[in-house]
């Protein structure tokens, strides 16, 4: 990480920022692993440009545009994880003098890490991180390129490999782990992820095939078929990785993978291998703290809809359920409230399984059901510790339900997620689960259900003619047909070609009014619940995804995707 003492020192001599500034700075760039000066420019402290400017004045050394400038890769034959550490690029070199582009010129103790390195005196110029992360990034990308990796594995011709468990020879399997096709091709693939922006990466055998894919933008994509042969050897490198058990290959197994990019920067993944019939699966949730949201404002919320979240979060005790499938997003929302409630004065503490980030201020269990520490015995565990709020990764079944109901009641804030189809439905299904219905309506504050879609590429998606018909089969209503005017992607490098490229949230936010209380305690169904509160505004997910249509975020096709007709 950039060196925060020594620039925050001089930005506070200047005025430019106080101490209060300072604090928060340097806690969000621990928390997110964020640099000092990025969480300058995201704090609207600086731009960019202003940021450039103020280091090359203050500092007395020339600013340079990385794309008009010429960069030698062999200037200077210095560990590319270590230029992405400090963020440092070499340029020229004329002699013992060395040309480096950096963003923040007094951090003297990397520079000086550089010139013993490469033992050359350093012409220092000053350029945007933005550009020169950029440029890093695709120096490093020049130097593991897939296709070199792949000529190094040799002939890549397919065969069906005998699987029974017997017949692997362990010592040379330990051997084929080692080696070092086999390590760079792991390392290729969890880096390609964090590269291509993936949320996970599946490794599939089949009877005569590999196969590699990765979740980008909630998608599936092929990215490669490595040779069959490499099977067992690749999957007991991500045993290794991951401490698991390397000779044991008939039950599940489950670990986790700390990738450090940087001194910065750190990606966990969190490891899942099935046995399955062609040998053992693996799926890796990638989880990159740098990458989570916790800002409420830019989830996607319809300004009401956050208005009515937020008030709710801020009462005085209640539940707030998330809800929706798996990979809707639930986790980044309940941490979001988290992030707006975490104060030095408030008890914060979650149960979850697993805990996919850890923050500063909050008191997070890792549920392990295996030795005891189930979700019922946690939440006990909590009440004796004063919480003021409580976060419950998943209501799973009748006695965590109960629980977090009670909490709720007895001067407690609850958030907590619960697997349902829209939010009227959840109340019947904490009915279902066993819960009296007078205890549901009098517990919950409010309910959001949310799905995740693909946003319209920005640099390839145009206006396209889609029939008033098709509109009207969506869910529009006829008298507002002439305000639409469809967006999509048509596909270009930007996105991969898919024509889309980042995902945004489409929320159902709804606050328990007064009749809809009344109606889960005279038990009502949920189409009766639900027409009570699109009376008081509340939006379908068909609604709000729509809604996103009108505004060209998101396609049609998106829309039809993720949510069902009203």
């Amino acid at each position: 990480m950039i060196s925060r003492s020594r620039l925050g020192d001089i930005l506070l001599k200047q005025q430019r920022i106080n101490r209060e500034q300072l604090d928060r700075i340097e806690h969000e760039a621990k928390l997110h692993g964020d640099t000092f000066t990025s969480q300058l420019v995201k704090q609207q402290i600086f731009s960019e440009d202003e940021l450039v400017a103020f280091m090359a004045r203050s500092f007395g050394c020339p600013v340079v545009d990385l794309d008009q400038c010429e960069i030698d890769p062999k200037a200077a034959k210095i560990p590319s994880e270590m230029l992405r550490k400090n963020l440092i690029l070499p340029l020229q070199r004329e002699g013992k003098k060395l040309r480096v582009a950096v963003v923040d010129p007094y951090n003297i103790n990397s520079l000086d890490e550089i010139s013993f390195i490469s033992s050359c005196k350093l012409d220092i110029v000053v350029a945007a991180e933005s550009q020169l992360v950029e440029k890093l990034e695709s120096l490093s990308d020049s130097d593991s390129h897939l296709e070199r990796v792949m000529a190094d594995l040799g002939a890549m011709d397919v065969e069906v490999v005998d699987t029974t468990e017997n017949d692997v020879d362990e010592v040379t399997l330990s051997a084929e782990v080692e080696a070092a096709p086999v390590v760079r091709l792991v390392n290729l693939i969890l880096m390609d992820a964090i590269k291509k922006g993936a949320s996970d990466i599946h490794l599939e055998p089949y009877e005569t095939t590999l196969r590699v894919r990765y979740r980008i933008d909630g998608v599936l994509h092929e990215i490669m078929r490595p040779s069959l042969k490499m099977r067992d050897a690749i999957v007991s490198r991500l045993k290794i990785l991951a401490r698991l058990d390397i000779s044991e290959r008939r039950i599940p197994q489950d670990g986790r993978i700390k990738l450090r990019l940087s001194r910065a920067k750190t990606v966990d993944f969190r490891v899942s291998i099935l046995p399955t019939l062609f040998g053992e699966k693996v799926v890796m949730r990638l989880l990159d703290p740098s990458s989570l949201q916790l800002d409420m404002t830019k989830l996607g919320y319809r300004e009401q809809s956050l208005q009515w979240l937020k008030h709710a979060i801020h009462q005085p005790y209640g539940m707030v359920l998330v809800t929706g499938p798996t990979g809707s997003g639930k986790t980044v929302s309940l941490y979001s409230a988290v992030a707006e409630l975490n104060q030095p004065g408030v008890n914060i503490s979650t149960a979850e399984d697993p805990v996919e980030f850890n923050f500063m201020g909050i008191n997070q269990v890792n549920v392990q059901p295996d030795i005891g520490l189930d979700f019922p015995n946690t939440l006990r565990s909590f009440m004796r510790q004063d919480p003021d709020v409580i976060l419950i990764g998943e209501i799973r079944d009748h006695e965590t339900a109960a629980i977090g109901i009670k909490a709720a009641l007895t001067g407690h804030m609850v958030l907590a997620t619960l697997h349902t189809n829209d939010a009227p439905s959840t109340m019947t299904r904490l009915i279902n689960m066993g819960i009296e219905s007078f205890l549901v309506g009098s517990a919950i504050n409010l309910i959001s259900a949310q799905r995740l879609a693909r946003r319209n590429c920005p640099e390839c998606s145009k206006e396209i003619d889609i029939p008033a018909a098709a509109l009207i089969d969506a869910g529009v209503p006829e008298e507002e047909v002439a305000d639409y005017h469809p967006m999509q992607g048509s596909g270009c490098p930007t996105c991969n070609g898919t024509g889309y490229k980042g995902r945004t949230g489409i929320y159902q936010v709804m606050p328990i009014f007064d009749d809809i209380r009344d109606a889960v305690y005279a038990g009502e169904n949920s189409d009766a619940i639900n027409a009570l509160a699109i009376q008081h505004g509340v939006k379908t997910l068909r609604m709000e995804a729509l809604e996103k249509v009108k505004q060209g975020d998101i396609s049609l096709e998106e829309c039809l995707r993720i949510t069902v007709a009203d």
